[in-house]
């Protein structure tokens, strides 16, 4: 194991706690703002991907693609809001899981059925192609360490929009008080489409630069959705900070468990049972983290009372 190694593998886990981060930030605003349960944020995810590739397939731009996947995800999202979605926020949790459960089949089958059952390829654009020397000799790609970039452009964009301007404002007061907003005259059904358009859009956006590492496909969301869920329990139901902590512990966590538990039971065991052992307790090592967060915080680590 060398330090080249180990600092590959970090900066895999801070690319994949992006990612997590842009599909957590817009679960956990739905939540906050609206009390909503969407298990359609995954489909959203798929959506952005599925246009970022189409678009990019029709013009040859990467970029132009990119551009798509954050329009056909917020239009999507929109769209279920008005259609769906609002007929939700007075119902209890159930109804809102069952309602949007119902939303994955129907946006797989649609997806199926446009594009398909074969996997699309997004090309990384030639701007981003190549890698970077790491210390220790080995070379990382220069597309990941855009992500991370991204990941973080778009968090401070987030902080500003939150904290700094009038929308900002009225997503604060309405994870607070809904009711009030809507009596000084906040059109508060205007706002739930912009909250849910925009978390959608989040997740289009993440759907599509995933997109280019590997293939786009239906059903792409729903792995990535319970890890969101998982962020989102960790960081704080609401909190954007927390979802943001969150996201990167768990990124990291992720990663680096695969990478080092083998290797740590290979110095007790055969290395093919490492090997085995070890990929199966990777797997279960963010819920053991989140359980014992849970335990110590049983509110996240950043509640969106203290946000």
């Amino acid at each position: 194991m060398t330090l080249a190694l180990a600092l590959e593998q970090l900066l895999n886990g801070l690319q994949l706690g992006v990612m997590l981060f842009l599909m957590a930030a817009g679960l956990t605003l739905i939540f906050g703002v609206m009390g909503l349960i969407n298990l359609a944020h995954g489909s959203l995810y798929m959506v952005g991907a599925f246009a970022c590739a189409t678009v990019a397939a029709w013009t040859g731009s990467f970029w132009i693609g990119l551009i798509a996947s954050l329009a056909a995800a917020a239009a999507a999202g929109a769209v279920v809001e008005l259609v769906v979605i609002r007929r939700l926020y007075d119902r209890d949790h159930l109804d809102q899981v069952l309602a949007t459960f119902a939303l994955i089949l129907m946006f797989s089958e649609g997806t199926r059925w446009l594009f398909g059952s074969f996997p699309l390829y997004l090309d990384i654009p030639p701007l981003l192609q190549g890698a970077v020397a790491l210390p220790g000799g080995t070379e990382y790609p220069v597309y990941r360490l855009a992500i991370i970039l991204a990941g973080a452009i778009v968090a401070f964009g987030l902080y500003l929009l939150i904290s700094r301007t009038r929308l900002g404002m009225r997503i604060r007061a309405g994870e607070s008080d809904r009711e009030m907003i809507g009596a000084l005259g906040v059109d508060i059904r205007t706002l739930y489409t912009v909250v849910f358009a925009l978390g959608a859009a989040l997740a289009g956006l993440a759907g599509a630069m995933v997109g280019a590492l590997q293939s786009v496909q239906v059903g792409m969301g729903e792995p990535v959705l319970i890890l969101a869920f998982v962020v989102i329990v960790i960081g704080g139901i609401g909190s954007i900070k927390g979802a943001l902590l969150g996201a990167l512990l768990v990124g990291v966590t992720d990663t680096m468990g695969r990478f080092l538990l083998p290797k740590i039971l290979a110095l007790f065991v055969a290395p093919a049972q490492a090997g085995m052992i070890g990929g199966a307790a990777a797997s279960m090592l963010i819920y053991i983290v989140m359980a014992v967060i849970l335990a110590v915080k049983p509110r996240g680590l950043f509640p969106a009372a203290h946000a």
